[in-house]
């Protein structure tokens, strides 16, 4: 069976570091936010919580890295995370992870891939 795939956003939507996509995805609990960025030419997508208190990330939309570029970070705790792996490396979540959702882009687009299971939170 064919992978089934939503569009999130233009790839030219991306900028390298930059502001991040908001979009909503299915999960077990219902429509949860999640964001998608672009870091060292390839975009990452996470849900949009943070790993020690179910808080989004962003406190401006979009604005998921820190003033370097360098790690995704939340603006209630100071948790930083690197942008690859979503694992925390800094804040009161160290050693915890964001849950990351499987991406791709193609053809001018960045899709959300959808292996029919549902996202548990």
């Amino acid at each position: 069976m064919a992978e089934a795939k939503r569009l999130i956003c233009a790839s030219q939507e991306l900028p390298e570091r930059g502001l991040g996509v908001r979009f909503s995805v299915e999960t077990d609990r219902g429509p949860t936010p999640a964001f998608v960025v672009r870091y060292r030419g390839k975009v990452q997508a996470y849900l949009n919580r943070c790993a020690h208190v179910r808080v989004e990330l962003d406190s401006q939309p979009g604005e998921f890295f820190d003033f370097s570029g360098l790690y995704l970070v939340c603006s209630t705790h100071g948790a930083a995370y690197v942008p690859e792996s979503g694992y925390c490396i800094g804040g009161p979540c160290k050693g915890l992870r964001l849950t990351k959702l499987a991406v791709e882009e193609c053809d001018g687009g960045v899709y959300l891939l959808n292996n029919e299971e549902t996202i548990h939170v």
